[in-house]
């Protein structure tokens, strides 16, 4: 199965013993002579700030009517169905693998039939 590394979440450090795993990350550098040797390991306090940047996920942010995302502003994923931005409301329009986009229109309110 394959899964978007965005979809993932807490996000840590840990050794890495299995010899399969080491064979991986090491790629075309890897030396059957030591099958559990990484090649280029990270320090700790590397490996713990790629995690810690990856816990903080955020998605760029459209609003509709601009061609591109918000220069400044990202939100959390999942979004929140509102956001003020300048004093203005905006509200969630859709959301998918590109972003999150907002729009200035109220959503639709879903009409129920009577009984």
């Amino acid at each position: 199965m394959i899964v978007r590394a965005d979809d993932l979440e807490n996000f840590r450090v840990k050794g890495v013993y299995s010899e399969a795993l080491v064979r991986s990350l090491n790629g075309y550098e890897h030396d059957p002579a030591a099958p559990r040797t990484l090649q280029n390991p990270w320090s700790r306090e590397r490996a713990q700030s790629w995690a810690d940047g990856r816990n903080r996920h955020r998605e760029p942010l459209f609003i509709e009517g601009h061609p591109y995302a918000h220069p400044r502003i990202s939100v959390p994923n999942p979004p929140p169905a509102e956001i003020q931005i300048d004093g203005e409301t905006l509200h969630l329009a859709r959301y998918g693998t590109r972003g999150a986009h907002y729009s200035r229109m109220l959503p639709p309110v879903e009409w129920t039939p009577e009984p």
